[in-house]
């Protein structure tokens, strides 16, 4: 199983809808996107300002705001498909469909997931990685470092990722890693673990 996350920041490019082909062909029930939340996000949070709701209000209302872009994700490709459950993933993998994760359940189901603004979706698609058991975390983000690893640190200060990021992929099995938006283009033949390690930014789980 690979997890894919796929920010808010890709909504409106060419570059979200290269993805969601790509992901659509080759998903195979072995691939599950995660959504950001982007501008439905920065709709709760302007929400909450407004309204002075207190920070677990303002949780739920935002992995809500989750399963809105992914319900939008699965809007703009037919062939992909939603899942809001442990069952329901199974059933889609089952099903060998690509699979767009609706967060909102589970999430809030889980006390143990900090109720801040400083947790974001990409710490959400460690712990489903985590949850999963999954091979592989790609977090696609608009751009990605130049180099050929990149440190848990320095993608934490650098703001890359929150800093709730590490208590999810620290110890895990599953390998973490980043690519750009452009990365798409990679997979037109099929989304392959050689292609992933000689293309795609490694992350290295460690505090240096």
């Amino acid at each position: 199983m690979w997890v894919i996350k796929l920010g808010g920041s890709l909504l409106g490019t060419p570059e979200l809808n290269g993805w969601l082909d790509v992901i659509a062909r080759h998903g195979d029930g072995k691939i599950i996107i995660v959504p950001g939340g982007g501008i439905l996000a920065d709709a709760v949070y302007e929400s909450q300002m407004l309204s002075g709701v207190d920070d677990l209000v303002a949780h739920k209302m935002a992995v809500m705001a989750m399963d809105q872009y992914g319900i939008l994700l699965a809007g703009l490709n037919n062939e992909l498909v939603t899942a809001a459950s442990d069952l329901e993933i199974a059933e889609r993998g089952w099903q060998h469909r690509a699979i767009v994760w609706l967060p909102s359940s589970m999430v809030i189901a889980d006390d143990s997931i900090p109720t801040t603004w400083e947790l974001t979706s990409d710490s959400l698609a460690a712990w489903l990685a985590q949850k999963l058991n999954a091979d592989h975390l790609i977090l696609v983000k608009s751009e990605r470092p130049s180099m050929d690893q990149i440190s848990l640190e320095r993608l934490t200060k650098e703001g890359f990722v929150d800093e709730h990021f590490g208590d999810y992929i620290v110890g895990q099995n599953f390998g973490t890693w980043v690519m750009s938006k452009q990365d798409f283009s990679l997979f037109n033949d099929g989304l392959s673990e050689q292609k992933l390690i000689s293309t795609g930014l490694p992350v290295r789980c460690s505090w240096n």
